[in-house]
């Protein structure tokens, strides 16, 4: 049953993310700037499809590279599932805490006002720390060395990212933001 879980918070995040773009989009704000600064940022796009896969084949019996698991636990698969509500309810309150600045990528030619309430008063990156959760979330459910891989692998792009973003900020808003990083964390 938790495998459910992991392929419905897989469906749930991206319906979140793309939802808001849709609507931010229907407001004339374009949210999705992925891959204007730095055009090797689609290779992400690979690589997060086939974690996707990766999850659904587990869930649903597809093909796949590997079936060997580290552990077999339905204890530790719903702390999994634990993992995974928690990152989805963090990004969610991400979304609602944004408002109109939510952007995929970095807008550098309609940035909005900088944002430091809501979650952004506890953590300056909640978005990847949710990311993180649900990855965290989903290897508890599979064990997958893959999925552990996953994990590894995911913390460079998303902290390349943030310091892209951070980098960005600082030039923007100044000492506005540095007063900002000064009271909250970067991640937790």
């Amino acid at each position: 049953m938790s495998k459910y879980f992991a392929v419905l918070t897989i469906v749930v995040m991206l319906g979140m993310v793309l939802t808001r773009a849709l609507l931010m989009q229907k407001q004339g704000i374009e949210a999705i700037n992925f891959g204007k600064i730095d055009k090797t940022d689609f290779l992400i796009v690979p690589f997060a499809l086939f974690y996707f896969y990766t999850v659904f084949a587990a869930t649903f019996n597809f093909p796949t590279i590997s079936t060997q698991e580290f552990f077999d636990s339905k204890v530790i698969s719903w702390v999994g599932v634990f993992f995974c509500l928690a990152g989805l309810l963090l990004l969610l309150w991400s979304l609602i805490s944004f408002g109109q600045s939510f952007r995929i990528g970095i807008d550098t030619e309609h940035p909005d006002k900088l944002i430091t309430t809501g979650v952004f008063a506890f953590s300056r990156n909640p978005i990847y720390v949710a990311f993180a959760s649900i990855l965290f979330g989903q290897f508890l459910i599979f064990s997958s060395w893959i999925l552990l891989v996953y994990i590894g692998a995911a913390i460079w792009p998303f902290h390349r990212q943030v310091l892209r973003e951070e980098d960005y900020l600082n030039k923007y808003y100044g000492n506005e933001y540095l007063e900002y990083c000064d009271q909250v964390r970067r991640y937790l």
